[in-house]
């Protein structure tokens, strides 16, 4: 890299917009969207989807609500040509769906697009040409005034053509587009805009688009800004046009350049799913729905069905969501840190007693709302903490571990994931609570347990096998428990201890229920252990609770 980069690459220059309005607007609506994955999207992939890839990704845009839908430029290629007449001639457009065809400012190019769309009950024709110094200088060695005749000259050209789709009851809608548009002098975007709408002779009942791209991003999503708010407030007509964004992502920030540029007055956004594009991606239109939705506003695109659409994305494109993906990506509800889990496992709670108005940390929207299951939400490894595994345990198998036990298993967890040194499953850490809980067998293991009680005084008799030899016991208690404790201890020889806490859950429904008992025991020396038990009777998994804990107090 240059120590001096200013010797070969110059800042952008800002518009002047001295009272820009822009800052201090906001959102309160969906703008209308155009899907142009069929054509942007699809130009840019190494192996072009076919007729069939495109149906299926077609019908699966119509499933998520787009009204308009860019389906290719009909004068590239057979394909793109056959695909305009296969939906057409099959009747796949739905009434309310709008189809959208490129071409430049060619009469060749012109020809075949509106011969492409005869019979189709609503379209958009939409012509560009390049307009920026360096297109204008470099590719096309024209001047301004070029320019502006080549684009004044294919919008004639289209208006001649019109009736071949008008008189067969085609609702068509003109869009014009200065390519390189945020690259180039806001008065001569203007200029040719205007040149173009003086052609094609917009009405406020039957608006024209213009398009204003950020084809290649040049500038911070602020002066994109600027330049739309400039453009819709200096421009003929405003109110016979629908302005139109379609951002790039060169410098990153195409979601932003989006959302700015709505506020500068944009009424129409182009985009792709998932931002599938040329170099770094088109405008991700998941983002921008998906921003909307979170702040309470009907993005009018349905994406409940979020992993659906990603598996119809990459069998069609070859292309894979990255999992940061926002919204979209694997890990993007994924909290691995312990105390994210702890908020998230605390803030799932409190919605779940209240059902208000969403507010749980870390989590910007409810990942069921777009097909996602909290278990993907907390996910255990290293760094993870005992909130996280008791989420895992709780939410994959029904364990619901007291708070004092989860302070004692989470460590412990914790220092097997640390060697695996890797993600572990929720089946994984339920096998290590049985082995460290309820596989427990040494030295003690109980063989036979009998409690009777009389007066509210309780004799349990039972058999236990101690250090591999079994050996009957009794004990005297105010109740099973207490009664085995002092079995235990008088005639056991386990060392003296005290039950500091007990609680019981149901493990499972149905005829062959699971009882789960914990048991937390206080030795002589005041320290505390927790021992688990499961028994279909859970006067049983009780007992075994307390020898597990006295098992592990021995160790």
């Amino acid at each position: 890299m240059l120590k001096s980069p200013s010797s070969k690459y110059q800042r952008f220059d800002p518009v002047s917009l001295p009272n820009r309005r822009w800052p201090s607007q906001t959102i309160s609506a969906a703008p209308i969207w155009c899907s142009v994955d069929l054509r942007d999207g699809n130009q840019a992939l190494a192996v072009p989807m076919n007729v069939s890839q495109k149906l299926d990704m077609f019908d699966a845009l119509v499933k998520c609500g787009f009204k308009e839908i860019e389906v290719g430029f009909p004068s590239a290629s057979n394909t793109e040509f056959a695909f305009n007449r296969r939906l057409i001639e099959e009747g796949r457009i739905p009434d309310d769906v709008t189809i959208q065809c490129l071409v430049q400012a060619r009469e060749d190019l012109i020809e075949k697009t509106v011969e492409s769309l005869i019979g189709a009950k609503k379209v958009v024709i939409h012509m560009y040409n390049s307009t920026s110094p360096a297109q204008r200088k470099y590719v096309f060695g024209k001047t301004k005034e070029e320019i502006i005749a080549v684009a004044v000259k294919g919008a004639q050209m289209i208006k001649d053509r019109l009736h071949r789709l008008t008189a067969g009851g085609t609702h068509v809608t003109l869009q014009y587009s200065p390519e390189s548009f945020s690259a180039t002098e806001v008065e001569f975007a203007k200029e040719i805009s205007e040149a173009v709408m003086d052609v094609w002779q917009p009405t406020p009942e039957h608006k024209m688009i213009l398009n204003l791209p950020d084809t290649v991003e040049v500038c911070m999503p602020n002066v994109y800004a600027d330049q739309i708010e400039w453009i819709c407030t200096n421009i003929k007509n405003r109110e016979s046009l629908i302005v139109s964004l379609h951002t790039h992502n060169d410098r990153g920030t195409g979601t932003a350049a989006t959302e700015l540029g709505l506020l500068a007055g944009a009424d129409r956004v182009e985009g792709t799913l998932f931002g599938n594009g040329e170099r770094t991606g088109n405008l991700d239109i998941v983002q921008v729905a998906m921003n909307l939705y979170m702040h309470g506003i009907n993005p009018k695109l349905d994406f409940s069905d979020m992993n659906g659409l990603i598996a119809m994305y990459e069998r069609t494109t070859g292309m894979t969501v990255p999992p940061r993906q926002p919204y979209a990506g694997e890990l993007v509800f994924t909290a691995f840190s312990g105390s994210h889990q702890d908020a998230i496992k605390k803030g799932l709670s409190g919605y779940d007693q209240h059902k208000t108005i969403w507010d749980v940390p870390y989590l910007t929207i409810d990942p069921n709302d777009i097909g996602r299951e909290y278990r993907e939400v907390i996910r255990v490894n290293s760094q993870s903490g005992k909130g996280g595994v008791a989420y895992l345990l709780e939410s994959e198998f029904g364990i619901e571990l007291p708070k004092d036990m989860q302070r004692e298993f989470g460590p412990l967890a914790n220092d097997i994931v640390d060697k695996l040194g890797r993600e572990v499953s929720g089946a994984e850490l339920k096998e290590m609570f049985w082995k460290e809980y309820i596989e427990r067998s040494t030295p003690y293991s109980l063989h036979h347990f009998h409690a009777d009680g009389v007066d509210g005084v309780f004799t349990c008799r039972c058999s236990l096998v101690i250090n591999g030899q079994e050996r009957g016991i009794a004990g005297k208690g105010n109740g099973p428990i207490a009664a085995f404790a002092h079995a235990l201890v008088s005639e056991g020889g386990a060392p003296s201890f005290e039950v500091a806490t007990y609680r019981e859950q149901s493990l499972s429904s149905g005829t062959e229920a699971s009882a789960l008992a914990f048991i937390q025991i206080k030795n002589g020396e005041g320290k505390t252990i927790w021992g688990a038990g499961v028994d279909t009777n859970i006067e049983l998994a009780s007992i075994k609770a307390v020898l597990s804990a006295v098992n592990r107090a021995s160790h």
